[in-house]
């Protein structure tokens, strides 16, 4: 067998071995921050939305302006479908498994292939993979794993027009920085690589590193003040210096255990807690610079690999292990994701020893192939079972409650997908349960506002919402959560007051845009509701509700042809809206304008929403008589309105009746209703 044919075969098996160990994963739902990112994220639909991603302030979360851009391709191609976004996901993350065989190949490392598969195939890229927000994690390893293949193409003096390897390290690098800011560890990657190649590291070499270490200390810093403009983290100098140090010692050795027995893997690890007082806190610190002297003094013995693994793994962690302050803090100090890179380090280290090891036997090949078949077998099923933790969100929630169950945060996450299937005592049993476990958390204030709202409780949801505000004022969704209530008390001109710092506060937020037209509406002012509606469809089209209310008020206004687009927009957006094809249906069946009527599609949504409870009984009828003149089925239309008379008269509507009465002649007459 040639040696091409059997790189492709190695290729093939991993890559076939990668993508069905995901097959839980291939069609799981949107998750916990994947609306944040991609459902409720009006900047992958604004027709300004791309200029806005990578220059201006409105993004959700960090700067990360190729993620975005990448989610606005993809949510116009296959729309709110998630099984795209995972393929997207998987197929990097097969990429990226292939670039770890070829850099350590590069690098001449025995057991490249192994490690490769080990990488691909590990549990704790689970999460990195399976979840959808983690585009930015698979998408920026791409980048990184390239900026490293060009960096040893550049350093390679025998490589022809080696300064366009240069170039194009600089520009993948640019790339990594823009999908993760986490990738400004690359600069250590490459003199890491430099040293492990023992190339002279002269003062033109590390002019070399300048513009890298430029970019690195710009998206850096760049972070740190998009954290403080959004005021995520109010946890930045939460800490002490010592009380860092803690963290990231315990991190490491954590990270460390979990890629060496991947068990009881969870979405959200219980944040362990913090003693600056207790002599045994500092054992993991001793325990790290015990390992750093052993490797120190072994490495007369194996060499460079042993520190240059050591030392990446360390240098790829160090921006989320403690020493800078994360906003996922407020709920763990670990999380499987954040050492998607950096396990390439102990892997490669752990698959060159076991490469070494069996080769010291006679049956060497044989030997190798046991133990990688044995290893990559087990990683395989532990690596899809671990992938069907991410089928749903409510799954997610209630397998990290039953792992962790002193996580508040899952149980405010589960509450909310509770809350969404229309479960709300379950809901608010879950809300309860979170604020037992830590009360200061304002998102899960709010949502049990909503949750007790939607039961009735409007004091009591009142008083949740206020207390999210007073715990973070500059949260948006807790002015609407708030504004949300207020309205339903009537309070009109407080609830737009509410809705008015949302946006103030986020100008992107389109919920609050259509609950502040719905506010303008309820106090009879339709040119500002019109307003406030048209502003969240410039950030979102595919709004319905927006488009049916937007078509109320132009129906209101006379404008039949711009009302009959809004209806015909919200029916295209949620086909099932009684409401959308109740409206829809009338101005077919009543339109003044011929070019506007038509009678066939007025019967046929007149039908489909005649049993609607969405709908009052008076409306329903009234148009589906309507619709049935139109199509000349006079002898059905009076029917129906005789049917609708007798309700009006025994309910005592006086005015229904009337005019119930006079279309009743219409149709006896052979005429249809038509709008003057």
């Amino acid at each position: 067998m040639s040696s091409r044919v059997r790189l492709c075969l190695l290729a093939l098996l991993l890559s076939a071995l990668t993508i069905f160990a995901y097959r839980p994963a291939w069609n799981g739902d949107f998750i916990w921050d994947d609306d944040l990112y991609i459902t409720n994220n009006a900047l992958l639909t604004a027709p300004d939305g791309l200029r806005k991603i990578w220059f201006s302030l409105e993004v959700p979360s960090q700067y990360f302006p190729l993620v975005y851009t990448t989610f606005r391709i993809e949510r116009a191609v296959w729309g709110l479908n998630p099984t795209g976004y995972h393929w997207v996901n998987l197929l990097l993350h097969l990429a990226n498994a292939l670039l770890v065989w070829r850099l350590l190949v590069r690098l001449k490392i025995p057991g490249a292939w192994l490690a490769a598969a080990i990488f691909a195939l590990h549990p704790v890229q689970v999460e990195s993979v399976a979840w959808i927000t983690e585009l930015k994690n698979v998408l920026m390893g791409f980048f990184f794993l390239l900026t490293l293949l060009a960096w040893i193409d550049f350093i390679d003096l025998k490589t022809p027009r080696r300064w366009l390897f240069y170039a194009a390290a600089i520009f993948f690098f640019s790339l990594a920085l823009s999908a993760k800011t986490t990738a400004c560890t690359v600069p250590a990657a490459l003199l890491l690589i430099l040293w492990l190649k023992k190339k002279p590291i002269r003062p033109e070499t590390l002019l070399q590193l300048v513009p890298f270490l430029v970019l690195a200390a710009g998206m850096g810093l760049l972070a740190v003040w998009w954290e403080k403009y959004h005021q995520r983290t109010g946890l930045l100098s939460a800490l002490a210096p010592v009380e860092r140090l803690l963290v990231a010692s315990h991190a490491i050795w954590f990270y460390l255990g979990k890629l060496l027995w991947p068990a009881k893997l969870i979405f959200s690890y219980p944040k362990w807690k913090l003693d600056v007082g207790d002599p045994f806190a500092y054992g993991w610190v001793l325990a790290a610079v015990a390992l750093c002297a052993v490797i120190w003094f072994a490495r007369r013995f194996v060499g460079r690999s042993v520190e240059v693994a050591g030392l990446f793994f360390v240098a790829t962690l160090a921006p989320v292990i403690g020493f800078i302050m994360l906003y996922t803090f407020r709920y763990t100090f670990v999380a499987d994701h954040y050492q998607y890179l950096a396990s390439i380090g102990p892997i490669t280290l752990a698959a060159a020893g076991i490469s070494q090891f069996c080769g010291s036997f006679k049956y060497r090949r044989e030997l190798l192939s046991a133990v990688g078949v044995l290893i990559i077998g087990t990683l395989w099923l532990l690596t899809w079972r671990q992938s069907s933790t991410y089928r749903d969100v409510e799954t997610l929630w209630r397998t990290t409650i039953a792992k962790n169950p002193s996580g508040w945060m899952a149980y405010n996450n589960l509450g909310i997908a509770l809350a969404e299937r229309g479960e709300v005592d379950q809901a608010i049993s879950q809300y309860k349960e979170s604020l037992k476990l830590y009360s200061d958390d304002p998102e899960t204030h709010y949502n049990l506002g909503n949750a007790l709202l939607k039961k009735g409780q409007i004091d009591e949801a009142i008083a949740q919402c206020r207390e999210g505000i007073r715990l973070n004022p500059r949260d948006p969704d807790a002015h609407v959560a708030l504004g949300n209530a207020l309205l339903t008390e009537r309070e009109v001109d407080e609830a737009i007051a509410e809705y008015s710092k949302a946006v103030e506060i986020w100008p992107a937020d389109t919920e609050a845009y259509c609950n502040l037209g719905a506010a303008f509406l309820n106090k009879g002012d339709a040119t500002n509701a019109e307003a406030q509606y048209r502003k969240a469809l410039w950030l979102q089209p595919d709004i319905a509700e927006a488009r049916l209310q937007l078509g109320n008020i132009l129906l209101q206004r006379g404008d039949f042809p711009h009302a009959l687009a809004e209806y015909d927009s919200a029916l295209r957006i949620a086909p099932q809206d009684a409401r959308a094809q109740i409206c829809l249906a009338w101005i077919l069946s009543c339109a003044s304008d011929d070019s506007l009527r038509n009678g066939a599609r007025a019967l046929e949504l007149a039908q489909r929403a005649s049993q609607s409870p969405a709908i009052a009984e008076s409306v329903r009828q009234k148009v589906l008589a309507a619709a049935y003149a139109e199509n000349r089925q006079f002898d059905k239309a009076i029917e129906v309105t005789r049917s609708a008379l007798q309700s009006a008269s025994s309910r005592g509507d006086a005015a229904q009746a009337t005019e119930l009465r006079r279309e009743l002649q219409l149709y006896e007459a052979g005429s249809v209703y038509h709008e003057p």
